[in-house]
C-alpha cells in the first residue's frame, strides 16, 4: 500500500524545533520528499538528522531563511521549486512569542517583531507559494496560529495580533483559491510542550518553571501539555488529500481548554 506522501513535496517552516519538526518527521515517514526552512541552521541540521533515522530514503532540502525578510521567503520557494518541481503542502509554522508584558508597557519595537515574523511571514509565504499551487491545480495550506488568535490571553500584544491576523490570512484566502483546487486551514495549538512554551514558562517561572508547568496545565481537561507529534499528526492529515474539502478551517488542538467557561 503506498503512503500518503508518496512523490509528494511538502515545505515546512520554523522546522529547526518544535510543531515544524514534528511535522517533518510526521511527512517523511510517510513518504514526502521535504523542503525545510529555518533561522537556526542547526536546529534544521538536527531536524535532517532525526529525519533520516525515520525515513533513511527521504529527499531533504534545508533553507535557512528569515520569513520577516520578503526576499528571503521568495527565495526558499524558488529552491524548493527548483529542486523539486512543485509544492504540494505547505505548513507555514515559523513563529515567535516575544516578551510577556501588559499593552501599555509593550513597547513597539517588541510588538513590530513579533508581528514581522508572525504575520508577514506568514503572509509572504502563502503569496508565493499560492502562486505555484494556483499554477498546479492543487495544493494544501496549513498556517499555524494559536488558541492565542482565537481568544485573549493576557501579557502578548504582538502574538494575539499577529495570530488572529494569521486567521484572517487564512480564513481570506482559502475563500479566493478553493476554485483552483487549493484548501488553505490553520491550527489552534495550545500549550504543547514546545521549544517555545518552554521558554515562555520560564518567562513566568525562572528556575520553577516545571511547577508553573503543572499550574498551568490544572485547568486543561486533559490535565497535560500537548506533544508535539500530536500536532504532527493533525498537520499531515490536513497536508494530505484525506483532507481535500476541509477549507478556510481553524482547528484548536488544545485538550479542549478553549472552549471551557
Amino acid at each position: 500500500m503506498g503512503k500518503r506522501f508518496d512523490d509528494k513535496v511538502v515545505l515546512i517552516t520554523g522546522a529547526g524545533s518544535g510543531l515544524g519538526q514534528a511535522s517533518a518527521l510526521q511527512s517523511a515517514k510517510e513518504g514526502a520528499k521535504l523542503s525545510l526552512v529555518d533561522l537556526n541552521e542547526e536546529g534544521l541540521q538536527e531536524t535532517k538528522q532525526k529525519v533520516s533515522e525515520v525515513a533513511p530514503e527521504a529527499e531533504v532540502l534545508l533553507v535557512t531563511a528569515n520569513v520577516a525578510e520578503e526576499d528571503e521567503v521568495k527565495n526558499y520557494v524558488d529552491k524548493t521549486v527548483e529542486k523539486f518541481g512543485k509544492i504540494d503542502g505547505f505548513f507555514n509554522n515559523a513563529g515567535i512569542e516575544g516578551k510577556q508584558n501588559l499593552t501599555e508597557d509593550f513597547g513597539s519595537e517588541e510588538f513590530n517583531k513579533v508581528v514581522s515574523i508572525n504575520l508577514n511571514g506568514v503572509f509572504y509565504g502563502m503569496q508565493y507559494v499560492l502562486k505555484v499551487m494556483k499554477e498546479q491545480g492543487s495544493g494544501s495550506i496549513v498556517n499555524t496560529a494559536s488558541v492565542g488568535g482565537i481568544r485573549g490571553v493576557g501579557n502578548q500584544s504582538g502574538y494575539a495580533a499577529s495570530k488572529h491576523g494569521v486567521v484572517g490570512l487564512t480564513r481570506n484566502s482559502a475563500i479566493e483559491y478553493g476554485q483552483f483546487g487549493v484548501s488553505i486551514n490553520a491550527i489552534a495549538p495550545g500549550a504543547i510542550m514546545t521549544p517555545m512554551v518552554e521558554g515562555s514558562l520560564k518567562q513566568i517561572g525562572g528556575d520553577n518553571w516545571e511547577e508553573v508547568g503543572k499550574q498551568f496545565v490544572e485547568p486543561n481537561p486533559m490535565k497535560r501539555f500537548g506533544k508535539p507529534e500530536e500536532v504532527g499528526y493533525l498537520v499531515a492529515f490536513l497536508l494530505s488529500d484525506e483532507s481535500r474539502f476541509i477549507n478556510a478551517a481553524v482547528i484548536t488542538i488544545d485538550g479542549g481548554q478553549s472552549y471551557k467557561y
